[in-house]
């Protein structure tokens, strides 16, 4: 079983971040379900839309949020206005500018929750103050804990056309931008896709983690068929291998073979997921019709070592 929280506020009167109210449906719209519509997280939303959420009805959801027993996950998702002074980072409730939930107090549930695994993800100013508070007293992070943040403490979320720019890529990510190539999603994989995206902005995200293996947050449909895939170990006998390639595997050719066209077609989606490349060649095309041959790149020899022991 999994479960999440999802947390958008506007801060009043910070009227500009009413889009965290939107951003927070989103992803609760998202998390909700897999791309197939079968069930992913039981989800709660809290946001401010038709009345102000104070301070403790946000800390007793997130109490309740970290004390789910026997559960594969529980996630924190807020989008709102942080805080930061001598003490450390705060998110801050509706109806209060200087007080809030400090973000220590969180980080401690979240250690201490019986969950296999937390996820807590912050999209507010000075948010990476969750790992790095000014004091210098940092919380360890516990076993099965995940932190993504939009920002470090020290740094403001940016916003775009009124929308968080950290949460836009958030739902990109979710949606199949950082998928793997069995469609799954983890925090890992988010990550890198949001900081390789914010490269032209000055925030930086914040990922730490202490796990010893990802989980899937979304799964989404993968990029190339599993069943094509899982064919990488019968085209190369061994990781090391190249694969011998001729005119006829291109159907253009006029001694075009019916079967080695289709292994050709096989090959080219393999070529375009970044498991197999060309050699000698910049194309599968020249590669065949110049009698040239095919071998697997770095991480096609991973996928190629997945699946050789079962492990896809």
């Amino acid at each position: 079983m999994r479960k999440a929280l999802v947390i958008g506020l506007h801060n009043y009167p910070h009227a500009s971040l009413l889009g965290c109210i939107g951003d927070a449906k989103e992803i609760y719209r998202i998390l909700k379900e897999h791309e197939d519509q079968t069930v992913n997280f039981g989800c709660k939303i809290l946001i401010d839309e038709k009345g102000q959420v104070n301070r403790q009805q946000i800390k007793n959801q997130i109490i309740e949020l970290f004390e789910a027993e026997k559960y594969e996950a529980v996630l924190l998702y807020f989008a709102g206005h942080g805080n930061i002074d001598a003490a450390g980072g705060y998110i801050l409730a509706s109806d209060e500018y200087k007080e809030g939930v400090s973000m220590a107090e969180i980080l401690t549930l979240a250690n201490q929750s019986k969950a296999n695994n937390k996820i807590i993800i912050l999209d507010c100013c000075h948010a990476g103050a969750i790992v790095n508070p000014p004091n210098g007293d940092v919380t360890g992070i516990g076993d099965g804990v995940t932190i993504l943040t939009a920002c470090t403490k020290n740094q403001t979320a940016g916003q775009e056309k009124g929308r968080g720019v950290f949460t836009r890529l958030l739902i990109e990510a979710l949606e199949g931008g950082a998928a793997d190539l069995c469609g799954n999603v983890t925090a890992g994989s988010v990550y890198g896709f949001i900081d390789n995206a914010l490269g032209q902005w000055g925030q930086r995200p914040v990922f730490k983690t202490n796990v010893n293996s990802f989980m899937s947050i979304r799964k989404v449909k993968p990029p190339i068929p599993l069943e094509v895939l899982k064919k990488i170990i019968l085209y190369f006998k061994e990781v090391d291998l190249e694969y011998r390639l001729d005119p006829s595997y291109e159907f253009t050719a006029p001694e075009a073979n019916p079967d080695h066209v289709a292994i050709l077609k096989d090959l080219q989606k393999m070529v375009s997921v970044g498991v197999v490349k060309p050699v000698g060649e910049e194309h599968m095309y020249f590669a065949a019709m110049n009698s040239k041959s095919c071998k697997l790149t770095v991480l096609g020899q991973c996928y190629w070592r997945y699946i050789n022991s079962d492990e896809i």
